[in-house]
């Protein structure tokens, strides 16, 4: 069963934007050579199966809301803002410090935003699209003054590194961004997109650590704490729903894929992005690809590769962006936004 969600910020009230963006990933460096020391693979399977040379890994010890504190502090800087203007934190992150505190609480604390609620939001990959959206009708409704959106993950901590299937797809980083409202109604965020199918939620998971299969000496020696994946089932599922979710939004707005100027994917495999794009007519030069040098950092996919667009100089204030993800679950969201920060 599909359930689905879509707005449009009240207009009375004004819209919401993206006042910044940062993003953060640790130094460590673990490239395809490095794999193919650790499980039976090759730089030449898995740059043509999912197009990653290398991603960035945590050293021991390095918590998710250490990569969320790094980018959201820089996000803070860019948007000329401190701590203390932020009220509202939400972290998009499959990997909390812990399930209890929230990692939205730890944050709150690392940064000093002491005049800020939040909490975590689960949605997988699709993670930031969701916190965004949440985000933004905060704003947009007046409920906060200004948002703190992350969207983090420490995925080495939850990979195997004996399964060559799972263990050359995933990095650690993460990415932030200011909401605040925006003072031009043409700028900001336009319109959203999201709906979900439980039905898929077996095909990619973390069988054990919750409540229906608590830790326990079996589940540890079987291994059912790190993700397992039916790629075949994702692979179609992602293609499938990353080009249907970003259609429903531009006919929605009256717009083709000539309209919009960057298309931001969740990167998750070349060939899923570069599928969806062709079938959306997305000009390559407008779809914005880093899984490279990244590898598939879940929540924080698109604010790091919204990030490398505007340190790139890829975005301008007007330019129509699309954002989209298909994540666990599974979740698929899309958000238009009108560009209105920095270049």
């Amino acid at each position: 069963m599909v359930t689905s969600a879509t707005a449009t910020p009240p207009r009375a009230l004004g819209r919401a934007r993206i006042a910044s963006i940062a993003g953060y990933v640790p130094p460590r460096v673990l490239t395809n050579a490095d794999l193919e020391k650790m499980v039976e693979t090759t730089d030449a399977w898995i740059m043509q199966r999912v197009g990653i040379r290398e991603r960035h890994i945590v050293d021991p010890g390095v918590a998710t809301s250490d990569l969320a504190k790094e980018a959201s502090l820089v996000a803070l800087e860019r948007a000329g803002r401190t701590p203390a203007d932020i009220d509202f934190i939400i972290v998009a992150t499959t990997t909390p410090d812990t399930l209890f505190p929230s990692t939205a609480c730890v944050l709150q604390s690392k940064i000093g935003a002491r005049g800020a609620w939040g909490y975590d939001l689960i949605a997988a990959c699709s993670g930031f699209t969701y916190a965004l959206t949440t985000a933004s009708q905060m704003v947009a409704s007046g409920a906060s003054r200004r948002a703190l959106v992350v969207g983090a993950d420490v995925m080495s901590s939850i990979i195997d590194y004996t399964d060559r299937t799972t263990c050359v797809l995933f990095g650690d980083g993460a990415g932030a961004v200011v909401v605040e409202a925006s003072d031009d109604d043409r700028i900001g965020i336009l319109d959203f997109e999201h709906y979900i199918d439980g039905s898929g939620g077996p095909a990619l998971c973390m069988p054990a650590g919750g409540s229906r299969m608590p830790a326990s000496h079996e589940t540890v020696e079987k291994r059912l704490h790190y993700v397992k994946q039916d790629g075949q089932t994702v692979f179609k599922f992602a293609v499938r729903n990353m080009e249907e979710v970003c259609r429903r939004i531009l006919e929605r707005n009256g717009l083709e894929g000539s309209d919009i100027d960057l298309f931001v994917p969740h990167q998750a495999s070349s060939r899923i992005i570069l599928a969806a794009a062709e079938k959306l007519a997305f000009p390559r030069e407008k779809v914005m690809i880093n899984i490279d040098r990244l590898g598939n950092t879940t929540a924080g996919t698109i604010p790091l590769a919204l990030n490398d667009a505007f340190e790139g100089g890829r975005l301008k204030r007007g330019d129509l962006v699309l954002m989209a993800a298909v994540g666990a679950g599974f979740t698929v969201g899309a958000v238009l936004v009108r560009w209105g920060s920095g270049n």
